[in-house]
């Protein structure tokens, strides 16, 4: 006994021919339907290509649609003639113009010799699964569907709406219990020829008939009369995506296809040599044949349905750019922002970069320019320091900046004179910040500046208003970022407890402690300053509690030495 295989083709009649000289050559008949719309010369140069054959033919053809009757009456007219001229066929292959053999026929004969009662046709109902795509499940078995879904769009979904309305239900057939599955079977002359031969197949043709993608539901559904055992997969590899369209394999795809045990895959780029090189060419059929098993890539399958939805964290692609919250997160790796620091401490930058593995920025968002680390004027992706270029979109100037070096800590120094244009948001959802604001701090350098002071209690009104604003967002019940603020006040109180903490948590394996915090700048007369603002009428919210009388002290900006008591 042997296995017969019905090809439907449409496309790519080179490809067809070449796979149906492999199957005939090793003995298995192959009976090919052509799609009507196939112009004639094209269709005669198939024919003449495997005229030397015997055991291929070509059976009545039909115009084909998707979704539509056409494809069970092509199935049916190959099977039919398959079972009429090979009387050595014990089961019958369904495939397509488009499908590959994986493994040497023998195989498959051997496979299918053991199991001479198994079809194989992926069969579930539509209570127990609910993976179909396009929004109808049992209805395609209850409503009718005269119109193409791909070609008449419009009518179909209007009449779709209708019988909704209506309440119009079709009765379906006595004794039949509807399944779906894939179009790609193979099962034994047995139940073949029984659903063929059935009394009562032109009641069940005119029902299918109007049923939505009948291709997917005739064969499951009355296989499920007729056989003695029913294994319900497909032995063709068959993957789709999240749209329900099939995954195409190419040349790179030969050890995903080979890795899978599969006999059968579909469906194969026309282009891809590589592929039908390696296996349509002679091959010994193997002592100890593995099960198909393609679980085996089904990581893969789905890993690639994640990127192709969700995309890489961070990384905007142009088909999901435009929509609000469709990003796979809003940057791709950690990275701090430190707001305060550099107002308070001398050379901040140059302290945090020697203490932390990190590339320290100055102010990316200054007014003037984006102050790139080392004072560079390009950055990594060709990324310029020009204020009018970032600030045309500062949350994509921001997300490349963390892309173009993922594997390094970004930190930069933030800060209410700094343009904040969509940023405050931005930053304070995103989980991967590290927020650290010294609210405040930037009234030092108005107090060490030699401006009049009416223009300082100005200065000083705007920028408290802005970190006002800021400081609001990041005691926001949305916020996702790690955010620590502290008093200008409370921090000069005691700087080596959050620095540790903040340089803790951007090197967790780290073991030095902090010896030395950064040099403060000379604060001296700073309260007096403030005082001088409450006297102008400005109302100083922000650095906590400084009396007049005394100048801010941190406790130690030095960390004591542990010593022993005896």
């Amino acid at each position: 006994m042997t296995v017969g295989f019905i090809m439907m083709c449409h496309t790519a009649l080179d490809r067809a021919a070449q796979v149906a000289r492999y199957w005939a050559e090793h003995d298995a008949p192959v009976v090919i339907h052509v799609d009507k719309r196939v112009p004639a010369h094209e269709f005669g140069a198939l024919g003449r290509s495997l005229a030397d054959l015997p055991n291929v033919s070509f059976c009545k053809r039909f115009k084909c649609d998707w979704g539509t009757w056409s494809l069970v009456a092509a199935a049916q007219a190959g099977a039919e003639q398959m079972l009429a001229r090979h009387e050595e066929v014990r089961h019958v292959y369904l495939a397509s113009g488009a499908c590959l053999p994986l493994r040497p026929v023998q195989e498959l004969t051997d496979y299918l010799d053991a199991r001479p009662q198994t079809d194989f046709i992926e069969s579930v109902t539509t209570a127990d699964v609910g993976w179909t795509v396009g929004g109808i499940d049992m209805e395609r078995f209850t409503l009718r569907f005269p119109f193409s879904w791909k070609t008449q769009r419009r009518l179909f979904d209007r009449y779709v709406a209708l019988q909704r309305r209506l309440g119009l239900k079709r009765r379906i057939p006595d004794g039949l219990v509807p399944h779906l599955g894939s179009q790609w079977w193979c099962l034994t002359r047995q139940t073949l020829s029984a659903i063929l031969q059935d009394p009562e197949r032109p009641a069940y043709d005119r029902y299918f008939k109007k049923v939505w993608i009948p291709d997917e539901s005739y064969f499951q559904t009355l296989a499920r009369l007729y056989a003695t055992s029913i294994e319900s997969r497909s032995l063709t590899l068959s993957k789709f995506d999240f749209q329900g369209k099939p995954h195409i394999f190419y040349d790179d795809h030969l050890q995903l296809l080979r890795r899978s045990d599969c006999f059968v895959a579909r469906k194969i780029w026309p282009k891809a040599d590589r592929l039908y090189s390696a296996f349509l060419s002679p091959r010994a059929a193997s002592e100890t044949p593995a099960e198909p098993n393609p679980a085996k890539i089904d990581r893969l399958f789905s890993k690639a349905v994640e990127r192709r939805t969700k995309g890489r964290p961070g990384l905007y692609m142009q088909s999901r750019f435009p929509l609000k919250d469709r990003e796979n997160g809003k940057t791709s790796a950690p990275y701090s922002v430190f707001q305060g620091f550099t107002d308070l401490f001398e050379n901040f930058e140059g302290w945090l970069s020697k203490h932390v593995g990190a590339r320290v920025h100055g102010h990316l968002f200054a007014p003037e320019r984006a102050e790139f680390a080392g004072g560079d004027a390009m950055f990594n992706g060709c990324l310029p320091d020009s204020a009018i270029l970032r600030d045309y979109n500062p949350r994509a100037f921001l997300t490349n900046v963390i892309w173009n070096s993922r594997g390094e800590r970004q930190c930069f120094m933030y800060s209410p004179r700094d343009t904040q244009k969509d940023i405050d948001w931005f930053t304070a959802t995103d989980p991967n910040a590290q927020i650290s604001v010294i609210t405040g701090a930037w009234a030092v350098p108005l107090f060490r500046s030699n401006l009049n002071f009416a223009e300082i209690r100005r200065e000083a009104a705007r920028l408290q208003n802005i970190e006002l604003a800021h400081v609001t967002i990041l005691r926001s019940m949305y916020v996702k970022a790690r955010v620590r603020i502290w008093t200008m006040a409370d921090f000069i109180e005691n700087p080596m407890e959050p620095l540790q903490t903040i340089i803790d948590e951007i090197s967790p394996r780290a073991t030095r402690r902090l010896t030395e915090a950064p040099q403060m700048v000379d604060l001296t007369g700073f309260g007096q300053f403030l005082q001088n603002l409450k006297n102008q009428g400005m109302q100083p919210r922000l650095m906590g509690d400084f009396p007049v009388g005394g100048d801010p002290r941190p406790n130690s900006l030095r960390r004591g030495r542990p010593y022993l008591v005896k």
